[in-house]
């Protein structure tokens, strides 16, 4: 039975006293936690990418395969910068087969841009992404663009097709090319066809 002879301060001063056993131990619920992981996670993500390590441009390397003259793609942080999407038209692809090749291609070349040229990227990113998507005939034609664009350092990405819809397995459907110098992309796709 409870005892009524018992006075407020006394009840307080053994509130207290329990929560200064167990207050450590139960600031660190699992339900306090989580939240308090997850926000510091983000907030240190968003740390990260928004500014970049001092001695970034030591650090820099070419993407494999690609030619160490990157001068075109990331030198001069004034230049009005873009990514062109080339698509294959003999393919025969539909508007939402091109649309998520186009996709794919745009979101492998910032895949790759992330672990080799992410000061290329953040200037690309400020100046709004800015994307073409253009036609080629045919894969020879896609490779010739392929070769050019590696040959000036322009950073590329090619979409080999899963197969499971519309073409076939291993298909080479887009060429990404950039994001680098307008000039520098429009000297390889300038002439190209808008889709």
């Amino acid at each position: 039975m409870w005892n009524s002879s018992r006075n407020p301060s006394q009840l307080s001063s053994k509130k207290q006293q329990k929560q200064e056993k167990g207050g450590l131990a139960e600031s660190f619920r699992l339900e306090n936690f989580i939240p308090g992981l997850i926000i510091g996670f983000i907030f240190g993500l968003l740390m990260d990418l928004t500014n970049p390590p001092k001695n970034y441009a030591k650090k820099k390397k070419a993407l494999p395969g690609k030619p160490q003259q990157q001068s075109l793609a990331s030198n001069n942080g004034d230049q009005e910068l873009k990514m062109v999407l080339v698509v294959r038209q003999d393919l025969k692809m539909g508007s939402g087969k091109i649309a998520s090749q186009c996709a794919h291609a745009a979101t492998g070349m910032y895949s790759e841009l992330m672990q080799s040229q992410r000061s290329l990227l953040s200037r690309w990113e400020q100046r709004g992404q800015p994307k073409i998507v253009v036609t080629c005939k045919n894969q020879q034609e896609m490779n010739k663009l392929e070769e050019a664009a590696d040959s000036i350092g322009l950073p590329t990405f090619v979409v080999a097709d899963a197969g499971r819809t519309q073409v076939s397995a291993g298909s080479k459907t887009v060429l990404a090319i950039g994001p680098g110098s307008k000039a520098s992309v429009d000297s390889i796709t300038g002439k190209l066809r808008l889709l």
